[in-house]
């Protein structure tokens, strides 16, 4: 499986590649227009995707993303501000007060967030986001077509196919809507091509020094990619491998010292950040989600963000509209089945299918679920919910291992068909880009929704903050959290000048220390994010006011601020009565300056 082998036909061949071959050294090594016009073309794409993004930088919010654009940008804004103030940019206290946030426990992407600093600094944060998805989709494409035009198909157009299909796949334009670290998978093509170098045994210094910078740089886009795409390309590997045992273990056994190698530098490079993430400040032991599985009848849905999409289509079946994984469509799965039926004499065919099948089941969860209805079937995925690392997985997202899959499944199946055009069999063609159009065609993307971004009130947006906050914290009613977290949009806008209790981050709780979505609750933030959703003023008794003033002191706050919103009256009338002074309303909030209480 190195660049000497045929890569489709699954053994090593010193004859000219065929159309299901892979393209020799110097076809590799050359440009051609192809080389040119597919990875324009995925960048128009990507752009085309999140266009409204592009046109609305200013005031536009990809609603589909509830907080998660929030919390992304907060994350390349705070990065960007520890670089220029020299501070260390794996915790930040700017939220979560005082306890701060650990930024390798959560999904800070330094691999985007440090480079693209300057774009940040001098156009803002989302700038950086917009650029990070656009290139992300754009970049996962390309690379997999460059991959796949070298060592897989002869075909450029066969492998613009599987590029595309790996850079715009419904999972991949779902989490294009606020998920950054799911959508730039560029490097992941590339390590699964060093792997196999290394199992030829040629350069495994080299090789091994490529591969464990570019697995050092993939931890520092995402962690979670890395590992469920790890799984996939075992999995390949190992169906891959069947073909022909006895070469399959000697290539392992080729292979070792180049990982080692790789191992070794990748360490050097995260093993600081890694310990950070683990064992430093603010790091949690796990995060458990739940059961979050696949519906099976979601793999043959349309994904609400396609041409025959629509949010009904999609209704119960994913946890939200940015975690659609495994909306391919029945066409697809048709088409899907019926190629590796046809091409099942390749190895590299029977592998992918295989993929496609483990993948998929693997995503499932626990227990199969037809139409929402538990069958009682328990599933493999059962026997590794609970090992280290994959028990912070969302299950669900293990389908998106089935999308190189079928893109080199899409990938043979075009180059067979070309090559069988050109000699004579035209009808094996048609059927074939029939049979594509009809499968793909219903999954292309359309544009993000978009919504307009409410402008911060002018107690922040003017800088009235100033005079009330000293040197300790603001805390919003109810305090920031995941739900409801626009106050570190604010807190951007005024250059990080204050720190915010609370927040939307990954942080631990509990006496167990596991991880979860925003802060560990304190009475008064319960207390007040219940009579917001309840729109009822709470009996105030002297244990909730000691709880107020206790918090008030854990927080170090200067001031709380509440902004119009759900049952603001009601919340007003709370604090009143918790603090025992009334709040007074100053440039579009309500205030109470609390720094002779605390």
């Amino acid at each position: 499986m190195s660049e000497t082998l045929n890569l489709a036909d699954g053994k090593p061949s010193a004859s000219p590649p065929t159309a299901t071959s892979a393209p020799t050294r110097a076809r590799r090594v050359r440009l051609t227009w192809a080389d040119v016009v597919a990875p324009a073309s995925f960048v128009a794409l990507a752009v085309f995707v999140l266009w409204r993004q592009w046109r609305h930088l200013g005031d536009g919010y990809l609603i589909t993303s509830g907080q998660d654009q929030t919390m992304w940008e907060w994350f390349f804004a705070v990065t960007a501000h520890s670089l220029t103030h020299l501070e260390n940019p794996l915790s930040s206290t700017l939220q979560n007060y005082p306890l701060g946030v650990n930024m390798m426990a959560n999904t800070a992407m330094f691999g985007v967030s440090i480079p693209l600093a300057p774009i940040t600094l001098l156009f803002g944060p989302t700038v950086t986001f917009a650029f990070a998805l656009t290139l992300g989709l754009a970049g996962t494409a390309t690379a997999w077509y460059w991959v796949l035009s070298r060592h897989v198909v002869a075909s450029k157009f066969a492998a613009a196919v599987g590029g595309v299909f790996c850079g715009f796949a419904p999972a991949m334009i779902s989490h294009s809507n606020g998920h950054p670290n799911f959508v730039a998978l560029f490097l992941l093509p590339f390590i699964a091509l060093l792997v196999i170098r290394l199992g030829s045994g040629e350069r495994p210094v080299r090789n091994g020094v490529l591969l464990g910078l570019v697995v050092a740089y993939q931890i520092l886009l995402g962690e979670e990619p890395l590992l469920i795409y790890s799984i996939a390309f075992i999995v390949f590997g190992i169906a891959y491998g069947a073909s022909h045992p006895g070469e399959a273990v000697k290539a392992a056994l080729r292979g070792v010292k180049g990982l080692c190698v790789a191992g070794a530098v990748a360490l050097a490079i995260v093993a600081v950040p890694l310990w950070w993430q683990f064992f430093g400040p603010q790091s949690y032991r796990v995060i458990e989600h739940g059961p979050v599985g696949n519906d099976a009848l979601a793999f043959t849905r349309f994904p609400t963000q396609s041409l025959a999409g629509d949010p009904g289509s999609a209704a119960g079946l994913s946890m939200n509209a940015t975690e659609e994984n495994a909306f391919f469509g029945w066409p697809l799965l048709l088409l899907v089945s019926m190629t590796a039926v046809w091409l099942w004499r390749l190895p590299m065919a029977r592998a992918a299918a295989a993929t496609v099948a483990v993948m998929a089941v693997l995503s499932m969860g626990v227990e199969l679920t037809v139409a929402h209805n538990d069958t009682g079937i328990t599933l493999p995925w059962s026997w590794f919910a609970k090992l280290p690392l994959l028990e912070s997985v969302l299950e669900s997202r293990f389908a998106m291992g089935c999308i190189p899959a079928i893109a080199i499944l899409l990938a043979l199946g075009t180059d067979r068909a070309i090559a069988a055009g050109r000699i004579g069999q035209r009808p094996t063609t048609l059927l074939w880009v029939g049979w594509l159009v009809v499968a793909l065609l219903p999954l292309a993307p359309t544009p993000a929704a978009l919504a307009h971004r409410a402008p911060a009130p002018d107690f922040f947006a003017v800088g009235t903050w100033r005079s009330y906050v000293s040197d300790g914290s603001v805390v919003m009613v109810p305090p920031t959290r995941p739900e409801e977290a626009k106050a570190l949009q604010w807190q951007v806008q005024q250059n990080f000048g204050f720190p915010i209790a609370g927040g939307y981050f990954v942080g631990p709780a509990g006496p167990e220390a596991k991880g979860k979505y925003g802060p560990d609750d304190r009475p008064t933030s319960l207390l007040l994010g219940k009579t917001q959703q309840s729109g009822v003023v709470p009996p105030v008794d002297s244990a909730a006011r000691a709880d107020a003033r206790a918090d008030l002191e854990f927080w170090d706050a200067d001031v709380l601020v509440l902004p119009p919103g759900k049952n603001d009256r009601i919340l007003r009338a709370t604090v009143n009565q918790l603090l025992g002074i009334d709040g007074t309303h100053v440039d579009g909030v309500w205030v109470w300056d609390v720094r002779n209480l605390t």
